[in-house]
């Protein structure tokens, strides 16, 4: 299974915020999404940062509640692990583990397209093992 299953499936629809932003309007924006992370573009449209939950709470209990008038430039992850379509679910989960992290832009030619979460990855491990499964099921019954 490769990234681009996984966006055909869910749509390639990305939440994106611009560093100047708040990180109040930013925790808002995640709550009225239902979303764990938002991209922070800049003024070409290429990330130059990603905000999770885990940064915010990071914030506030590093700096008070005043951080929430701060920019996003401040506060968001500048270092952002991307992957591109053609990566395997396998590498996807690599890169989450060993970064602790649970959100991965996808990137082609320097332009977001998407954005895949552990969750999403989770979703699709299950499915392929359901298939594997009921593969299984359907050999055994006709052996």
């Amino acid at each position: 299974m490769i990234v681009k299953a996984i966006l055909s499936a869910k749509g390639g629809d990305v939440i994106t915020i611009e560093p100047t932003a708040s990180l109040e309007t930013a925790a808002k924006t995640l709550a009225a999404h239902k979303i764990g992370a938002l991209l922070v573009l800049g003024p070409d449209r290429r990330v130059v940062g990603i905000l999770s939950e885990r940064d915010i709470v990071r914030t506030l209990a590093e700096r008070g509640a005043g951080a929430l008038g701060e920019p996003l430039s401040q506060v968001m992850t500048r270092k952002v692990v991307t992957c591109s379509q053609s990566d395997t679910v396998g590498v996807l989960m690599e890169r989450m583990t060993t970064g602790k992290f649970r959100h991965l832009p996808v990137v082609e030619q320097e332009q977001v397209i998407g954005v895949v979460s552990i969750g999403d990855v989770v979703k699709h491990r299950l499915m392929e093992m359901e298939h594997e499964s009921a593969a299984l099921r359907d050999y055994i019954q006709t052996a």
